[in-house]
């Protein structure tokens, strides 16, 4: 029998393959990463590392040389010449290619998930002002303008509210050969998250649903699970999910940002999809203290097609708050504030990323677990809010 340890390589070295490492050491692994430089994350603490840019042949061939299995902490990876060097190594991507480039273009995904009739805003390419206003007349004012590629946490999506406000933003997109489309803006409840996991032997594990709070396109706060979400509708969001990763052929972590809206919809759900990624994704960090089987360790998993793990909630809620860079950044140092906030809430879980602290920027998270969504919420937002600024919110001292 084989005593070697599988290695498992990860295209990209930020916060999620850092948290990715941490995981797979448990299962006696230490995660390789393609980092762009040696202060990433995940470069600080792996020590396997190799340094080059993830459309550098001579770095990813490198990268893959003893590589078991390839998965990736995000989207931006030129896809072709990957795979053709994986092909001549024969080591497996995961996600393939043809997967991944439906969390790579969007408009490859919407017409993807439209042909599969997964219910979606509609939507349209578009090349032109003129086809935005056409699109408008259709569906009216206001609609969501997006860049296909490349956008992520409020950027490469504009909000048109008119013909005079669309104007300069579509002159300037369009001239700078941006690829665009343009959606209708939902009516919308609230955002959800389905999360869920899936193996090369086809084996599928769903977490709860999950309620994101987002703030100028930004995720400040994931609540495990979605309140007042009904079952018949959490059931629906979950086979949705374990739908499109099959679908798809999606291999590993699939996470499927959802609009709940009010009237039933086109498939009777109350459920559009709005975003698709394949990877560990802000939605599910919860999951490292408030599940079984946190979102990482079952990436793992699944990219070594190994049985998968328990996806049941540690406790009735569980809430999630990012932590972002201060404005100003606060003059006490992170790590007397976090000294100040274990003495407050000894029970409140820090991760934070090892990343320079700038304005709006993640620089980790805080999970909070209880019994009731109100006061485990509070705890949460007083936290990260501290850790952010250095300041009570609530005149706590």
């Amino acid at each position: 029998m084989s005593t070697r340890i599988p290695v498992v390589g990860m295209v990209g070295a930020g916060q999620l393959a850092r948290m990715t490492h941490q995981a797979a050491i448990a299962l006696g692994q230490s995660l390789r990463v393609l980092a762009v430089s040696a202060d990433d994350p995940a470069a600080v603490v792996a020590p396997n590392v190799v340094f080059g840019q993830p459309d550098d042949p001579a770095a990813l061939a490198e990268f893959l040389k003893g590589c078991d299995a390839v998965t990736f902490d995000h989207e931006g990876v030129p896809a072709e010449p990957l795979a053709s060097l994986a092909a001549q190594l024969e080591v497996p991507l995961r996600p393939s290619p043809a997967a991944l480039v439906h969390a790579q273009d969007k408009l490859v995904m919407r017409e993807r998930l439209s042909a599969l009739g997964v219910p979606c805003p509609p939507f349209r390419a578009i090349s032109s002002p003129r086809e935005v206003n056409e699109f408008a007349a259709r569906h009216g004012w206001p609609v969501v303008l997006k860049a296909r590629t490349g956008g992520y946490d409020g950027r490469g999506i504009w909000m048109l509210d008119d013909p005079l406000h669309a104007a300069p933003i579509l002159a300037e997109t369009l001239a700078a050969g941006t690829p665009l489309l343009v959606e209708q803006r939902v009516k919308m409840r609230r955002e959800l998250a389905a999360l869920v996991a899936r193996s090369p032997f086809g084996q599928g594990a769903a977490w709860p649903v999950v309620h994101t709070v987002q703030d100028n396109g930004i995720c400040v706060q994931v609540i495990a699970p979605a309140p007042g979400l009904t079952p018949a509708r959490a059931e629906a969001a979950q086979r949705l999910a374990l739908r499109v990763a099959e679908e798809l052929d999606v291999v590993g972590l699939l996470a499927v940002e959802l609009f709940e809206i009010d009237e039933p919809g086109p498939d009777g759900t109350g459920l559009l999809v709005n975003e698709l990624a394949m990877r560990p994704h802000n939605s599910g960090h919860w999951t490292i203290e408030g599940s079984v089987t946190s979102q990482f360790e079952q990436h793992v998993r699944a990219v070594l097609d190994y049985p998968l793990g328990s996806t049941a909630p540690r406790a009735p809620v569980t809430v999630m708050a990012n932590v972002l860079g201060g404005d100003p950044v606060p003059e006490m140092g992170l790590d007397e504030r976090v000294h100040h906030l274990f003495a407050r809430f000894p029970d409140v879980k820090v991760h934070l990323y090892g990343k320079a602290e700038r304005p709006g920027r993640k620089i980790g998270h805080v999970t909070v677990l209880g019994e009731e969504v109100a006061p485990v919420r509070r705890r949460a937002a007083l936290a990260a809010d501290w850790l952010s600024r250095a300041v009570w919110r609530d005149g706590w001292h």
